[in-house]
């Protein structure tokens, strides 16, 4: 199997709830070395899809790190540390200043699970803030990404099982000590990943005002990979809620061998994926959605798409064809997105009313994370 398709028949064009504001994207803006990441307009990709245009937001460098997660765990982090110290941080404009407001708290570490990025963004921001840093990771995870994250200064504890049970580890260290930072949610814990999820918010704000800036219209396709899901839900709400100028279509892409969205839509409720989650798009590999972003994303995604490996090869060197270093996670969405386009899939390309004029947004949600995997994909 090279694909796997599902056309959603509950998803929705306008969801309930409040439209995002920018609230996170001011925080991100009091950051140190904050930059806007580029929107490319890439017609070499809109050539090879044969649509009208495609845009890639690139979040191959995002606020120091080679993806976007430091967006969400830094403004969770931000909000759960306020809670713990039970006040509002208010006005400030210098790191170090939070950094002081924490001293009540200290010794306190940050605890996240990850497949990768995530963890390695929870481990940033603890050094950022001057907090400790425990990430638990499966015990597949690739030495480079690892080490990425051990050069935070956080301690990474090998997991002997997938990302779920690192996730089942990690909530062994709440307390006192231990804050947890996921992005993953569950029964109880619902409020921190609900925070990470308005964080990503950031990247479609930039997205508006940059699409404004050179007055573009919104695109018409949305293309948005899939983990636990809390990302996904971030783009639908800025996409399909209320007050939101056109409605895009709206697709996701998952691995094969970790598509838990695509099943728990068909089945209409949660359900697990058993592993091994072994897919190279190692962002992906998670088993089970996130309880908060499931009444989202199960609502408002039009077409679920699972791949396997190669077309995410494939992508990542068509990525690199436009200028866009797209790691395997990354490049997810524009794999799903080309064999969508193969002659073989015409009934879920009219669901999605893809044409020759049709204006496409996709994540680089990652660039070369695993350096010594990216040169052998670009060798072929």
């Amino acid at each position: 199997m090279s694909i796997r398709t599902l056309i959603n028949p509950n998803a929705r064009e306008i969801l309930d709830g409040p439209y995002p504001d920018r609230t996170p994207l001011r925080f991100h803006r009091r950051l140190p070395d904050y930059v806007q990441t580029p929107l490319v307009d890439a017609p070499k990709l809109a050539s090879a899809l044969g649509v009208g245009k495609v845009f890639v937001k690139d979040e191959s460098s995002r606020l120091g790190l080679p993806a976007f997660k430091i967006l969400g765990a830094s403004w969770a982090v931000y909000r759960a540390l306020e809670e713990r110290l039970g006040e509002n941080f208010g006005g400030w404009e210098e790191i170090w200043e939070l950094e002081e407001r924490l001293e009540p708290l200290r010794p306190l570490s940050l605890v996240a699970a990850t497949d990768g990025n995530h963890g390695r963004a929870v481990a940033r921001v603890a050094r950022l803030f001057g907090l400790g840093a425990k990430i638990f990771v499966p015990w597949d995870m690739a030495t480079a990404r690892r080490k990425a994250i051990a050069s935070e200064g956080a301690e990474v504890i090998v997991v002997d099982g997938t990302y779920d049970e690192a996730v089942e580890r990690s909530t062994e260290e709440a307390g006192e000590r231990g804050l947890v930072i996921s992005d993953m949610s569950w029964p109880g814990y619902e409020r921190t990943p609900s925070w990470v999820i308005e964080g990503y918010s950031t990247m479609l704000w930039e997205i508006d005002d940059e699409l404004e800036r050179r007055n573009e219209t919104r695109p018409d396709l949305v293309v948005v990979q899939v983990g636990v899901g809390a990302f996904a839900a971030a783009v639908a709400r800025h996409f399909r809620s209320p007050g939101a100028s056109g409605v895009a279509k709206l697709m996701s892409v998952e691995p094969a061998s970790a598509d838990c969205l695509l099943e728990s839509v068909e089945a209409g409720s949660i359900v697990s994926v058993s592993g091994p989650h072994d897919s190279i798009m190692s962002g992906l590999n998670c088993g089970r959605p996130s309880l908060v972003a499931w009444p989202t994303v199960s609502r408002s995604i039009d077409l679920l798409v699972a791949v396997d490996d190669e077309p995410a090869h494939e992508a990542m060197r068509l990525a690199a064809d436009s200028g866009v270093v797209s790691g395997e996670t990354g490049a997810a969405g524009l794999g799903g997105l080309l064999e969508i386009l193969r002659p073989e899939e015409a009934e879920v390309r009219r669901t999605l009313g893809i044409g020759d004029e049709t204006r496409v947004l996709i994540f680089n949600s990652e660039g070369a994370t695993d350096p010594d995997a990216y040169r052998r994909v670009m060798a072929g």
